[in-house]
């Protein structure tokens, strides 16, 4: 679709509604295209007004959105704000009378829906105005409307559990047994990177000191740890533990309350390894399915197969890990509704303590997006999601948490649903952004989080493992900028050095 604007240059703002509401297209600015779009801003005395004109297969549509000019602060960010949302809305009016149907998310185009009424009800809105608030602006269906009011009463609640001096740990082990077709994770196929795994763990047990010393010195508290990658459980026992006792002794873990290691792939489950992270206190992991078709594995790039999702399953039960989470991907190539169904079934059989719908998203970079395999129509991906929520609700799981991705199938969303207390307080944290995470290892990305002054502050570890290896950011800038941070917040770092550079811990 040919994108033309008048009167401003929200490019950015513009191609996500794009994408929103025309998956299969792309912007361009020059040249002849199908479809074009004209979005125009206009500033007038008391209002400011957004027009969309779509010329598309013939016929012309239009859309309107307009904001008082009082919502102008004069404040670059928030008055940015106030064009985007009456450009998207104006676009997505005129999107949607071409189209003849709207997404389930109505006008929103960001990954996190559930800030919007949390927000508001911190502001002192009810749920009912939190809904409104939903429908009247972001035109979300009903039943979207509803999962994100609850999951917002979920994060209000999370936050209210936090203390100021608290942060989350995260530890990425980018390393897997093989690459899945849809992923676009930073991770190694294990047998090709075989040599790098130690030279890895050595520069992360020197990042883990470093971390120790700089949450000491600053003053702060680990409440939650997450293992993540690739998949953790890659490494042999042997290796697993040697990582879980350095974590202990460079972190204190005095007030952590949630422990979790993302095993993830059966085919690296094993009682051994799971009797590891059980002597060192993981009270949460993951068994991934994804989907128990075995034909479906095979596409998606697996090695395992669904009795070894079985198998693992009942290896995770009785190492005594009280809480086990399981993921399920809709819409992968190869699966179809009833194959679907199946899963579920299969899975709610087992009653795990969380289960996580994800909706397939593509990825760039993945083999999945580059080989634009057959995926199933939205129509059956919509009934897929259905189910899964029909029947998870009917046994009690309740939906805590949610986020939506780029290239997201349908424009869906992935959804934790947890039973009754087992609700992981890191999923909240990491996804609503509700205190800083931490984060080690390749590809981890640190999220530096300050509520008051709604500021977020990104630093990003190196992505591939031999990158990690030799990038020397871990060494010094790192924890320069998070006691920078700190600082700003008025933090006292107790004499923390300025190099950041500490003696390197014996191996």
């Amino acid at each position: 679709m040919k994108l033309l604007f008048d009167g401003h240059n929200y490019q950015y703002a513009a191609e996500q509604m794009l994408f929103t509401l025309f998956p299969g297209e792309r912007a361009v600015y020059t040249g002849e295209a199908d479809s074009t779009l004209r979005l125009k801003l206009s500033v007038g005395a008391q209002y400011l007004t957004a027009t969309a004109t779509l010329h598309r297969n013939g016929t012309v549509y239009h859309g309107a959105s307009r904001a008082p000019r009082r919502l102008l602060s004069g404040e670059d960010t928030q008055d940015r704000r106030v064009h985007q949302r009456i450009l998207k809305t104006a676009f997505y009016r005129a999107g949607t009378a071409a189209l003849g149907k709207a997404p389930p998310w109505g006008s929103m185009t960001g990954v996190r829906p559930v800030k919007i009424p949390t927000r508001a009800m911190e502001q002192g809105a009810s749920a009912r105005q939190a809904d409104a608030l939903l429908r009247n602006v972001y035109f979300v269906t009903p039943r979207r409307r509803q999962l994100a009011i609850t999951c917002a009463q979920e994060s209000l609640r999370a936050k209210a559990l936090l203390k100021p001096d608290e942060l989350s740990l995260y530890i990425g082990i980018p390393f897997c047994p093989t690459r899945c077709t849809y992923c676009s994770f930073v991770s190694a196929d294990v047998k090709r990177a075989l040599r790098l795994v130690e030279p890895f763990l050595a520069k992360l047990y020197e990042e883990l000191y470093m971390a120790g010393e700089t949450l000491r010195h600053l003053g702060l508290s680990v409440r939650t740890v997450y293992i993540g990658g690739g998949t953790p459980t890659t490494l042999s026992a042997g290796q697993l533990d040697r990582l879980l006792e350095r974590i202990a002794a460079a972190i204190d873990f005095s007030h952590c309350t949630e422990y979790t290691v993302e095993a993830g792939r059966p085919d690296t489950i094993t009682a051994e390894k799971l009797a590891v992270l059980r002597r060192h206190g993981v009270g949460r992991v993951s068994v991934n399915p994804q989907s128990m078709s075995d034909a479906v594995l095979a596409a998606m790039g697996r090695a395992h197969k669904g009795e070894d999702v079985l198998r693992a399953w009942a290896l995770a039960r009785q190492s005594g890990i009280p809480c086990v989470n399981m993921d399920l991907i809709a819409g992968l190539p190869a699966d179809a509704t009833e194959g679907f169904r199946h899963t579920i079934d299969q899975i709610m059989a087992l009653a795990p303590e969380n289960i996580t719908i994800h909706t397939l998203a593509r990825k760039k970079g993945s083999h999945l997006a580059a080989q634009a395999q057959q995926l199933p129509p939205d129509e059956a991906l919509s009934d897929m999601l259905d189910y899964a929520w029909t029947v998870l609700a009917q046994a009690g799981y309740v939906p805590y948490y949610l986020y939506r991705q780029k290239n997201m199938s349908g424009s869906f969303e992935n959804i934790g649903w947890s039973k009754p207390g087992f609700q992981s307080l890191y999923n909240l944290c990491m996804m609503e952004e509700l205190h800083s995470v931490l984060a080690l290892g390749g590809g981890g990305v640190t999220k530096l989080v300050d509520p008051v002054r709604g500021r977020i502050v990104r630093i990003t570890n190196a992505k591939y493992p031999q990158e990690y290896v030799e990038n020397t950011l871990t060494s010094g800038d790192k924890w320069a900028r998070i006691r920078s941070f700190y600082a700003d917040k008025g933090v006292d770092s107790h004499g923390l050095s300025a190099t950041g550079h500490h003696p390197r811990p014996g191996t």
